[in-house]
């Protein structure tokens, strides 16, 4: 019979840096994450990211009172829909 062997694959964990938010989300829920905005060369909008990895984030988001509906997927790109009572 063929031999069958298994292997362990390390899963790796996305480490920031994370986009929180357009030009246009709460400056205050931004400041709460530490947030910074910036433009990227060629682009007409700004966007603002954090250091820390999306898991931190979402943690961050979750004591704030926000809770994930959705999540999908966009290419390499992962994206969560969010929603605070």
């Amino acid at each position: 019979s063929p031999r069958v062997t298994h292997r362990s694959v390390p899963v790796l964990q996305e480490v920031g840096p994370t986009m929180v938010g357009d030009e246009h989300s709460d400056p205050h829920l931004m400041s709460i994450l530490g947030a910074t905005k910036r433009s990227t060369l060629g682009n007409n909008f700004c966007e603002y990211y954090v250091n820390d990895a999306p898991r931190v984030v979402l943690d961050k988001l979750e004591s704030l009172g926000y809770r994930v509906v959705s999540m999908t997927g966009v290419g390499q790109t992962l994206v969560w829909c969010l929603h605070r009572e």
